[in-house]
């Protein structure tokens, strides 16, 4: 997986494109037809392409592009350039954080499912959507988005959450690491959906170790994904990663990740609600318990 290409990118190229183009027409009338020079365009979105294509030539994995955005504009025609650069699948890392609280729930739904078939439309390689955890019932989005044609969900984005700075009072807009802490919430989704949906589930978020990536495999998730114990030890940890896992499956007798996917998810035909509810009472008496004796 590489680094998102950012919307802000598309747009900016687009409007230095127009810009240029417009300048051109007080100087030369063949000028409707004019179209920059490569060297003189913003070298973003060129960039990416180029690295894309590069490391599709370079390697025998699957090298996937990602989108990153919150509005279906240039997103089709991008996933397209990507496509044709080698992408062997597209993320659609779809940040979008309605911030404007006269937004509507659907409406934020529907931007998802919009942005998805745009892009659908236009490849013909596997589409994923990186969601947020934060829908009025996640389950739900992505049974849609599953239904609409998703072939993969990644559990889950993390939005920035700016600090405040009391001594200087300014906003502290630091992006974090994640850390092992933040996996529980994407394995308890990825538990409630496995077998529910028809789509490939990509865990994200708190992989610090080779203990996040069997947590999220037991949990059903089809792959594993890190970024942040990457940058902290470097490209090389990933071999640290897969060997612990596979002493992991020696040790408790896995002979196949098939084996070892899915075995803590929520049965299917078990009420996930239901389900949860009653983890949930469980965990509130065996905490009183331990406290203050039985109830």
């Amino acid at each position: 997986m590489l680094y998102s290409l950012f919307e802000e990118q598309l747009q900016r190229e687009a409007e230095q494109n127009a810009q240029r183009a417009e300048a051109g027409t007080e100087s030369f009338a063949e000028s409707l037809s004019y179209f920059p020079p490569a060297a003189e365009r913003d070298h973003g979105p060129r960039r990416y392409l180029s690295l894309l294509e590069r490391a599709a030539a370079a390697v025998t994995i699957p090298v996937i592009g990602s989108l990153n955005g919150i509005t279906p504009d240039s997103w089709a025609r991008y996933g397209r350039s990507m496509q044709d650069a080698g992408a062997a699948a597209i993320e659609l890392n779809i940040y979008y954080l309605p911030g404007d609280p006269r937004i509507r729930g659907r409406d934020v739904e529907q931007r998802h499912l919009d942005i998805m078939a745009w892009v659908k439309d236009a490849v013909t390689v596997p589409v994923a959507v990186k969601l947020s955890p934060y829908f009025s019932a996640t389950g739900e989005m992505a049974r849609r988005l599953d239904e609409a044609g998703a072939d993969g969900l990644v559990l889950f984005n993390r939005f920035l959450q700016p600090d405040i700075e009391p001594e200087t009072l300014t906003l502290v807009r630091t992006p974090s690491l994640s850390t092992a802490a933040e996996c529980r919430l994407p394995l308890t989704w990825i538990m409630l959906l496995r077998g529910n949906i028809g789509a490939s589930l990509a865990a994200s978020t708190g992989v610090e170790s080779a203990t996040e990536v069997i947590k999220y495999l037991l949990a059903g998730a089809d792959v594993v994904m890190t970024t942040s114990a990457l940058l902290r030890h470097g490209p090389e940890y990933t071999a640290v990663l897969l060997d612990g896992l596979r002493e992991w499956m020696e040790r408790r007798g896995f002979t196949t990740l098939d084996e070892v996917r899915g075995t803590l998810a929520v049965p299917v035909n078990i009420d996930g609600t239901a389900r949860e509810r009653a983890d949930y009472v469980s965990a509130i008496q065996g905490a009183d318990t331990a406290a203050y004796g039985p109830w």
